[in-house]
């Protein structure tokens, strides 16, 4: 199976797989960060995350959720937690894109283009891909879990 960061290939859906799901929309307004900050919390804190795991969560969904707020043209603007015992994935999914899509970068006279990398930097591992079906873009990060071991765990 081939695996990278611009293909995500489905979850395996066996009861074998320890997981907890959670994921809503807002609209795509600047206002809406907060929002989306406020219930990735709420969840976390359901979920017993707590500490730099909350923090770092939260600073990702932040950043995702301004990129897509801001460098695109859609309506709504969805976000997906996936808990398994050992990481967190956050995904934002958009309505669309610029030609180019999301880009890190790295010079120090970008004004713009800095939330990725921090994204890069904060994530054991994280990616972006266009939607199989419809419009938009999806943006992914992984956090591992306090002292575990990291395992990629693909989903969509």
């Amino acid at each position: 199976m081939n695996r990278d960061a611009l293909t995500t290939p489905l979850l395996d859906a066996s009861p074998a797989v320890d997981a907890s799901r959670y994921g809503f929309e807002v609209p795509a307004r600047v206002e809406s960060v907060s929002r989306a900050r406020r219930q990735v919390s709420e969840r976390l804190d359901l979920w017993g995350i707590h500490g730099d795991v909350h923090d770092t969560a939260l600073l990702v969904v932040s950043e995702l959720v301004t990129n897509a707020v801001v460098h695109t043209g859609g309506h709504l603007v969805s976000c997906q937690l996936r808990l398994t015992e050992k990481q967190l994935r956050i995904t934002v999914h958009d309505q669309g894109t610029a030609p180019t899509g999301p880009r890190v970068c790295y010079g120090i006279e970008e004004e713009r283009g800095r939330g990725l990398l921090l994204v890069e930097t904060l994530s054991a591992a994280w990616g972006t891909h266009d939607c199989e079906h419809g419009h938009g873009r999806v943006v992914w990060s992984e956090l591992a879990l306090g002292d575990a071991p990291f395992e990629t765990v693909w989903s969509c």
